[in-house]
């Protein structure tokens, strides 16, 4: 059988005596060298990189390689795709630096600007053009539309400067709803930080228009960031406070607060909130009726709760039960929501293989692994490595090697 005996010496020289050591060294050197607590490399992985076909890394994992090793991923048994330019690390840090500022700058833009006059008319167009972004994120993925939704951000801030009475109020309400989007496609992109400062926004602007509604709506968008960092106590925190004057709210935000408290509950491995939080939303539904452009997802979805309740039960280890639920919402969900689709088709996969169905959880896992290369959703990402996690005890048998074979093409790009 052939292997790659260039990276394997690396490896025994640099004293990692087994797959598993070199996988977990590189892990922590590749965390602390691009500052990314989300950098990981999986034994698989390394498995693979020393048979023969090991593929190639993708560019920060070559930049970190090289950084540990001392070599280029050439020189250690890799296959160069066409093309390959060595990349210089604190080049790479310039442009990404560069891309996060030119899009944050929109929230950023110094005061004041020439006033002019903004005709009340031009709410309706951007909540109109707002739907649309909504269902371009569904099919696109998120780096596409990032510019362009935070662009127009940028003109709604610079109206709202020279607006006056019920048509700025109006404007900061769409403004806040528009950040809102520019932070959970930073989300989707796997840019915490970048979540994070839009999130703050949402909320600064929600707070100025004194909307109720909009401020339990930042509120929850916060705790979403909460959650994909694994906090399960300050999402709860954040959603009691979203709720803190329920009566007051409408139904939709009271839906979304307690469906992403399920979340926080999830992750503090309380099963008995899960399910009392998403039925309590449940009773919510048949009372939505606003016609309020954001926080939609709960009519926009199919299979909106249980998609929350099969995450959760995934989250909690509950690997018949979330696949049972997922069986089923994946026979709702259209094929055009691909971004969506793919990352309940890894988590099928993933509860799949938690009650120990592991061939199932393979063909479950090619369609989500397309859908994964077309979008460049992060957040798929993350779900094909919980996969990886979930599929550990088959690693070494042809099941687990298929699975590797499958994921390489999208570990490699990510």
């Amino acid at each position: 059988m052939r292997r790659n005996d260039a990276l394997r010496a690396a490896r025994l020289r640099r004293g990692w005596r087994s797959v598993e050591a070199a996988a977990a060294a590189l892990q922590a050197h590749g965390q602390q060298l691009l500052d990314d607590p989300h950098f990981t490399v999986s034994a698989r992985t390394w498995r693979r990189w020393e048979g023969g076909r090991p593929g190639w890394p993708a560019e920060e994992t070559a930049i970190v390689l090289h950084d540990a090793l001392g070599r280029w991923p050439e020189d250690l048994g890799f296959t160069s795709p066409p093309g390959w330019i060595r990349p210089e690390h604190h080049q790479e840090d310039d442009v990404n630096r560069r891309a996060f500022v030119s899009v944050t700058a929109a929230a950023l833009v110094a005061g004041p600007v020439a006033p002019q006059h903004v005709d009340p008319a031009l709410i309706d167009y951007f909540q109109q053009q707002l739907e649309g972004h909504y269902r371009a994120d569904m099919f696109l993925g998120p780096h596409d539309l990032i510019g362009t939704v935070s662009a127009q951000y940028q003109l709604i801030d610079k109206l709202t400067r020279s607006a006056a009475g019920e048509t700025r109020r109006g404007l900061l309400r769409v403004g806040a709803a528009y950040a809102a989007l520019v932070g959970w496609l930073y989300q989707d992109a796997g840019d915490m930080d970048g979540a994070a400062f839009w999130r703050g926004v949402t909320q600064e602007i929600a707070m100025r228009s004194r909307d109720p509604h909009l401020i339990g709506y930042s509120l929850v968008n916060q705790a979403q960031v909460r959650t994909d960092l694994g906090d399960g106590h300050a999402v709860i925190d954040l959603c009691e406070a979203a709720l803190d004057d329920a009566g007051r709210l409408l139904p939709k935000v009271r839906i979304m607060a307690m469906q992403q408290q399920a979340h926080g509950a999830s992750l503090t491995g309380d099963r008995t909130a899960v399910d009392r939080l998403i039925d309590h939303a449940g009773g919510l539904l048949g009372r939505v009726d606003d016609d309020l452009p954001w926080g939609n997802a709960c009519r926009r979805t199919p299979g909106y709760l249980e998609v929350q309740r099969a995450t959760c039960y995934g989250r909690l280890g509950l690997g018949t039960e979330a696949g049972a639920l997922w069986g089923q919402v994946l026979h709702v969900v259209p094929e055009t929501a691909r971004r969506d689709r793919g990352v309940y088709l890894a988590r099928h996969a993933t509860a799949a293989a938690t009650a120990r169905e592991p061939d199932q959880a393979v063909e479950i896992a090619r369609q989500a692994a397309q859908i994964a290369i077309e979008t460049r959703s992060a957040r798929m990402l993350r779900e094909l490595h919980a996969l990886e996690q979930a599929m550990r005890p088959w690693q070494d048998a042809p099941i687990g090697q298929e699975l590797d074979e499958l994921l390489a093409p999208v570990t490699e790009r990510g």
